[in-house]
């Protein structure tokens, strides 16, 4: 058989492959755009959801009459206009009719269609639906050649390109999609504010995005909750069409007797499912994450009542409120993409401003449109009157005509000068309507009309007549949406909030007790309670491992390990394995090196700074906050010169005045606190000057105090040398042999 080269698809096309195939996605990708996935700003719809309220409008599915089956209306919508999938049609229609997804709903659904908890709908065969009043109101027009038509996907019928309606459906429920390298994300408003910024744009043209922002306040979802952006934010994001919401859910706090009270939600951000949210605020309760939340129930009914018990009711409810914010969905960001397909199908970003006056240019078209066609109408309407009116003046002539005549339309077009429509008329006219009274009839519905056609020729001509008209019109359809009824009465707050604030580690981690444990091998434990450091039970080790820090702390602490090359890092106490065992090595907590020595384990809460000294005799005093490491690899603090390693990490007490330094060669010094420096990292200076040996130890004190360190020997007595006198020396200094019965290992105790 011989191959048909006429044929596109069995023709050879030479042409590089970069460049057909970018031609090809481009023309997918434009198809997605234009045709599924952004609404267009006059009727704010998209080709899917269009279609399905057309084929319920041919199927009279009108808000008066009953419902139908909605399998019938989705085999309606893919057999006739719509050729995709059953299911994501019936997914669109769902939507369409969800009170909690849509701020005016679309259709009237009776079953199974969904709920808050992020139930699915029941399936198509079981639910049944009719078009809302909104509906009907984006529809009208639609038999007063408002729009243009088109043929569907197979040239069998035809479907509106866009609805004509008043309703201002774009901004009202708003949209969102994802096509091809660009999004849409808008939130639904509040149709009345709508109307009066319409109404507002059609007297002033030219008023800016201030005098719209007079009317629309912010988004106003079907679920409510709160916007907590500033108005200059909010002004902000609606100028350039781009930008966010900040939503949060609304709540109250409800006391009782004795003190006690618990936090009730009673409305949630647009989007969330309550379900998987009050999943994960049970996750925070049993995962004990935030301590000071005790429980959360569910006691919604028709209304959504979420309950929130304190763990105690000394618990203050901001910090509860701001944790929760900061932590689950009851603060959400909304997006703002105002990216929407024009008058010309072309994808733009649009300010508010800019949608709402291309919604009313649209609006004028459709006015202008339907009064030409009611026009046309009155124009046909009155030929066929005049005809009347000329049969009524010659009937017994007319009758005479019809009767001795085989053909007497010839015959009456030509004798009284009608037309052939007029002609057609008369001949077609019924016996009854040959009484008396049927001329004044017909000459006072003539009348009426050629006054309608002078009203409509004039309103036509005029465009002060157009603005004033279709603002009548808006006024009169704002009345079924005011905020006095149901559905149109605002439900989401504007309320400028701070964002929630840092919940202090305190509030995130219960507060107990624990003993820290670290042996001479780096492994690490941590004990519940305080328990007696000094007795030998409590501090069990492996064979050949010892103590080497063992301390009282909280869980609440951070913790800092230390190591002779001079980097610090950060242990949280509540992340530390349990006391039973010996515990884990502390290098699979941080990234310790193998060879790294640890100087160091302290509380970071110790004290606000630190002294710390390398082995060369030089330090520095370092804030306890600067040292605080963010990751498991730790923060370089000390950078000691070559040869040289931390030895000295000390807590300085608020009391202390004198920093005290004592050398391998047993030489003791004191000098003023107050000079050495305060720094974030780096080699330090020089504490003090050695001729052999270096640094080992140093301590800060109170100089009127004297120095006290613990004697040898099993009574544990303190001696204290009150008179530090002779070893005052100015910082840097080599210093003198210590008091007698200091310790002989040179270490203050």
């Amino acid at each position: 058989m011989a191959t048909d080269l006429t044929d596109p698809f069995n023709a050879i096309v030479d042409a590089p492959f970069d460049s057909a195939l970018s031609e090809r996605y481009l023309v997918y990708a434009m198809s997605t755009i234009t045709a599924r996935s952004l609404p267009d700003v006059r009727d704010g719809l998209k080709p899917v959801h269009r279609r399905l309220l057309w084929a319920m409008r041919l199927l009279r599915l009108d808000p008066a009459s009953g419902y139908k089956k909605c399998a019938r209306v989705v085999g309606d919508v893919i057999g006739k206009y719509h050729p995709h999938g059953d299911q994501s049609v019936y997914d669109a229609m769902v939507r369409l009719a969800q009170t909690f997804a849509l701020r005016y709903p679309l259709v009237d659904g009776q079953g199974n269609f969904g709920n808050i908890d992020g139930d699915n709908a029941a399936a198509y065969r079981y639910t049944e639906a009719r078009l809302t009043q909104v509906a009907m109101d984006l529809m009208a027009g639609l038999d007063e050649d408002a729009v243009e038509y088109r043929p569907t996907y197979n040239g069998e019928e035809n479907e509106p390109e866009l609805f004509p309606g008043l309703f201002p459906n774009l901004l009202a429920n708003g949209a969102s999609g994802i096509a091809v390298g660009m999004a849409t994300s808008i939130p639904p408003h509040n149709a009345a504010e709508l109307f009066d910024a319409a109404i507002l744009l059609i007297d002033q043209p030219g008023a800016d995005d201030a005098a719209i922002l007079g009317h629309v306040q912010g988004p106003d979802f079907p679920t409510g909750g709160i916007v907590v952006d500033s108005a200059a934010a909010i002004a902000e994001t609606y100028a350039t069409g781009r930008g966010g919401f900040r939503v949060r859910a609304r709540y109250t706090i409800e006391r009782e007797k004795g003190g006690g009270w618990s936090a009730v939600v009673t409305e949630i951000p647009y989007g969330v499912q309550k379900g998987k949210l009050i999943e994960a605020i049970a996750a925070l309760v049993n995962e004990r994450k935030f301590p000071i939340l005790a429980d959360v129930r569910d006691e919604s009914d028709a209304d959504i009542r979420i309950v929130l018990e304190p763990r105690s009711r000394t618990v203050d409810a901001g910090t509860l409120m701001d944790g929760l914010f900061r932590l689950t969905d009851l603060e959400t960001r909304f997006s703002l993409n105002l990216n929407v397909l024009d008058a010309t199908r072309t994808p733009r970003v649009m300010s508010l401003r800019e949608a709402l006056a291309a919604w009313i240019q649209h609006q004028f078209v459709v006015l202008k449109r339907r009064t030409q066609h009611r026009l046309d109408k009155i124009v046909d309407r009155i030929e066929l009157l005049d005809g009347y009116i000329v049969a009524y003046l010659n009937l017994d002539r007319v009758i005479a005509i019809i009767r001795a005549e085989d053909e007497p339309k010839p015959v009456l077009i030509a004798e009284f000068a009608l037309t052939d429509r007029q002609a057609e008329a008369i001949l077609n006219m019924r016996l009854r309507s040959l009484r008396k009274l049927e001329e004044m009839e017909l000459r006072r519905e003539r009348d009426a009309l050629e006054k309608e056609q002078a009203d409509l020729t004039a309103l036509l001509g005029s465009d002060a007549r157009q603005r004033t008209r279709l603002k009548r019109d808006l006024a009169k359809l704002r009345e079924r949406y005011g905020p006095e009824t149901l559905l149109g009465k605002r439900r989401t707050l504007i309320e400028e909030a701070a964002p929630a604030r840092d919940i202090p580690l305190e509030a995130m981690i219960e507060r107990e007790p624990i003993t820290v444990i670290l042996s001479q091998r780096g492994w690490i434990r941590a004990m519940k309670g305080h328990v007696d450091l000094a007795s030998a039970d409590t501090l069990k080790f492996k064979e050949g491992d010892g103590p080497r820090f063992a301390f009282h702390a909280q869980t609440t602490d951070k913790l800092l390990l230390a190591t002779a090359a001079g980097r610090f890092y950060t242990l949280g106490g509540d992340r530390l394995p349990g006391g039973r065992g010996f515990g884990e090595p502390v290098r699979s907590m941080i990234d310790l090196d193998h060879d790294a020595a640890i100087v160091a384990l302290l509380g970071a809460g110790a004290s606000e700074r630190m002294l710390i000294a390398a082995s060369d005799g030089r330090g520095f005093i370092v804030r306890s906050a600067d040292v605080v490491a963010e990751t498991r690899k730790g923060k370089t603090v000390m950078t000691p010169r070559p040869g040289a390693t931390l030895v000295v990490v000390r807590p300085i007490a608020a009391e202390d005045d004198y920093v005290a330094a004592v050398g391998d060669n047993r030489k003791l010094v004191a000098f003023p606190l107050s000079e050495l420096p305060e720094m974030t990292r780096g080699q330090g200076v020089q504490i003090q000057r050695f001729r052999d040996g270096g640094l080992s130890d140093a301590r800060t004190l109170r100089f009127a105090d004297g120095l006290s360190w613990t004697m040898a020997g099993a009574e544990g007595r303190v001696r204290t040398e009150s008179d530090l006198a002779p070893w005052r020396a100015a910082r840097g200094a080599a210093g003198r042999m210590p008091p007698i019965g200091f310790p002989r290992d040179n270490r203050f105790k």
